[in-house]
């Protein structure tokens, strides 16, 4: 009798081992990491994408761009070569959702401002009005940081184009002129091929911890 529990216990001991070795297999199985999704305009809704490009199913990439920031410094695709980076669309007179938006963006760069491979970049729909200095203005005031953050002013149909077009950001304006623009609260991610990796909602607290969430899933693709 003795004998049969001793074996029992042996038996045990060995299919409880296997038992936890299978449930760390299942468990690793389950948690593979999932790449984040590459947007193409023909996924995102029409009315934020250029007409010309609606039907576009792959080999999207945000297109080179030139435009000052708040400092009056050049800024171009080059400055974010090999980076990650979230880009949103705003004006500095805006008092609806601007400021959520902003203040979710001084959040961000709080968790990234030791992550050199991770910057933030905003375009102004208004560049008739936010000039360098209202932007440098603007950037004081909200506790920008120079190194990580560009506010960018420029040529308002090239800021249009990028927004329809490389973007996939903004709402078009027909009634105001050709290049007029209604801006949302999208938050885009962008990887370090110039992909759309994700659209998060610029004014909700829950969408800017998935998005802190992605940006870290994103750099194991380059670990």
């Amino acid at each position: 009798m003795l004998s049969f529990f001793k074996d029992y216990k042996k038996f045990a001991v060995v299919f409880g081992f296997i038992s936890l070795i299978i449930i760390i297999l299942i468990y690793n199985t389950l948690n593979v990491y999932q790449p984040l999704p590459i947007y193409q305009p023909v996924m995102v809704s029409t009315e934020l994408v250029d007409s010309t490009i609606q039907h576009q199913k792959k080999y999207h990439r945000i297109a080179d761009f030139s435009f000052k920031n708040q400092n009056g410094q050049t800024v171009t695709q080059k400055d974010f070569d090999n980076k990650i980076y979230v880009a949103d669309f705003f004006f500095t007179t805006c008092q609806t959702i601007c400021p959520i938006m902003t203040n979710h963006m001084v959040e961000i760069q709080k968790e990234i401002m030791n992550d050199n491979d991770v910057m933030l970049l905003s375009h102004t729909v208004t560049p008739e009005i936010d000039t360098v200095e209202q932007l440098k203005r603007y950037a004081v005031k909200k506790g920008v940081n120079d190194s990580k953050w560009h506010l960018v002013t420029g040529d308002k149909k090239e800021i249009y184009q990028l927004a329809r077009k490389s973007y996939l950001a903004v709402k078009d304006n027909a009634y105001a002129g050709p290049f007029d623009m209604v801006h949302t609260e999208n938050f885009m991610l962008i990887d370090k091929k110039r992909q759309i990796r994700g659209f998060y909602d610029g004014t909700n607290n829950e969408d800017i911890k998935r998005l802190l969430e992605d940006i870290k899933n994103l750099k194991k693709e380059y670990d």
